[in-house]
């Protein structure tokens, strides 16, 4: 975070705008929407400003900006089209720690100015952090179509029954869901009616029903392969309801923070060289216990929880112990994985079907029949296979597997980072080894692997097939 975000009261406190013309105007209007006793300083104001100033909204200061200006300031703007004024009102503020904004200079500027969404009391603000304002106002626009105008009278009612709510409402969580009702309920839907008497009549009946113990429960989540933006809609408000996250190794930090702020997280990620049976006793503990203590537990797996997550074994888990539970599906790694290296997983000239294996079983026993994985016209997804790239190549070619069937193995799949290795599985194991590929990542056997060399769109790409592995 390159900002940091606060709302400041500028109500009765002084803020020097320094500049008369249009764009000293607009900042100076919103000064005063915002209750600040507004100081204008230039040689010359253009016609709004001047009508601002006499009527009295406006103090002008005449004349070229002098330090002195400063003096009893809370906040300057600079807003002149003379890059040496606006360079000296910074440093000047800067001398007197008084927060500055230079418009359309974000390296002079200490604070910038967000394009907002206004419902008041509640403001919602957007910020580019100066580099690219048209971004910020096009957000905005998307904004305000997702904002009801009934938003501002709901925070005000709530606003003035915030002490009775925190009485019959001592609990945390008690109060958060007395809160998600008003948004959900008949208080909101009287707002949009215009009827704003029956709303508080309806808020006041609620706050006199006794409160329900709440019945804790299991939401088992699939969050993808990473990228926040593959996290299904069902998913994001799970989170936003979560009292406490129990989330994998691989769960990214952009979407951990899409989560409540104040829920509680907890890594119980498997590790290398860990004793996983252990760390999975540890999780069905976990659930279990926060779930009778009343909570709405999250377990956050990547991928998706039924595909060589566990997911079934937590909800037997939880079935047993007569815990209720839900599922969310994710995006598994196969899917995110083909589609961002650009790899059709079937293709009505290359594969008409698809095998997810893993290279981890519950038990060390050979259970893959490799014969069948060996036929052609069909591509193979290997789930945490980067540790036996050698064996699983071998494996194919020994029963029957051409050695220059195509492969590619995707790493980082969906997220920034990510890297597409393309070759002949004869080369599987030299090439992974020459580009330090390291997990996560999947790798994809079978013809339509080729395609990425061609269809590739997302990360970066490297082509194996013309290279020569090292040994």
């Amino acid at each position: 975070m390159k900002l940091f975000p606060l709302f400041a009261d500028l109500n009765q406190r002084l803020v020097l705008v320094v500049g008369g013309g249009a764009v000293a105007a607009r900042k100076a209007h919103a000064l005063l929407d915002a209750g600040a006793r507004v100081r204008v300083g230039a040689p010359e104001l253009n016609p709004d400003l001047a009508a601002l100033a006499r009527d009295g909204a406006v103090t002008h200061l005449q004349g070229r900006f002098e330090d002195d200006w400063l003096e009893g300031a809370w906040l300057v703007v600079a807003a002149t089209d003379d890059a040496a004024v606006n360079a000296q009102v910074a440093a000047a503020a800067a001398a007197r720690r008084i927060l500055a904004n230079v418009v359309d200079d974000p390296a002079l500027s200490s604070f910038q100015v967000p394009s907002i969404v206004d419902r008041s009391p509640l403001i919602v603000a957007i910020s580019s952090s100066g580099v690219a304002p048209v971004l910020a106002r096009r957000l905005r626009e998307r904004i305000e179509s997702l904002f009801d105008h009934t938003l501002g009278p709901l925070a005000e009612l709530a606003a003035r029954y915030r002490a009775r709510i925190r009485e019959r409402r001592p609990d945390l969580g008690a109060r958060r869901r007395f809160y998600d009702s008003l948004m959900d309920g008949p208080v909101a839907a009287l707002l949009r009616q215009a009827r704003p008497a029956q709303a508080e009549q309806a808020l006041e009946a609620a706050l006199e029903q006794p409160q329900e113990t709440p019945a804790g429960s299991v939401v088992l989540v699939g969050a993808g392969p990473g990228d926040p933006g593959l996290l299904t809609l069902k998913a994001l408000r799970a989170l936003n309801e979560a009292d406490i996250i129990l989330y994998d190794r691989l769960i990214s930090d952009e979407i951990l923070s899409l989560a409540r702020r104040d829920a509680e997280r907890v890594d119980v990620g498997k590790r290398l060289g860990e004793d996983h049976t252990a760390t999975q006793a540890r999780i069905h503990s976990l659930m279990v216990e926060h779930a009778r203590r009343g909570r709405r537990v999250v377990r956050l797996k990547g991928g998706d929880a039924f595909i060589f997550g566990r997911g079934g074994e937590e909800l037997q888990f939880l079935r047993a112990h007569d815990i209720p539970y839900e599922v969310v599906p994710g995006i598994t790694a196969a899917l995110a994985c083909a589609a961002h290296a650009g790899i059709p997983l079937t293709h009505r000239e290359h594969a008409q079907s698809l095998h997810l294996i893993t290279a981890h079983c519950r038990d060390e026993g050979e259970t893959t029949d490799w014969a069948a994985l060996a036929s052609t016209n069909q591509t193979l997804a290997f789930y945490m296979g980067v540790g036996q790239l050698e064996s699983l190549s071998r494996r194919l070619r020994e029963h029957g597997r051409a050695a220059d069937t195509p492969f590619a193995l995707v790493e980082n799949g969906s997220r920034p980072e990510q890297r597409v290795l393309t070759g002949r599985l004869q080369d599987l194991a030299g090439l992974a080894r020459a580009h330090d590929i390291r997990a996560p990542a999947l790798l994809i056997v079978g013809s339509v692997a080729a395609l990425a060399n061609q269809l590739h769109w997302f990360g970066q790409h490297i082509d194996g097939m013309a290279e020569v592995p090292t040994a």
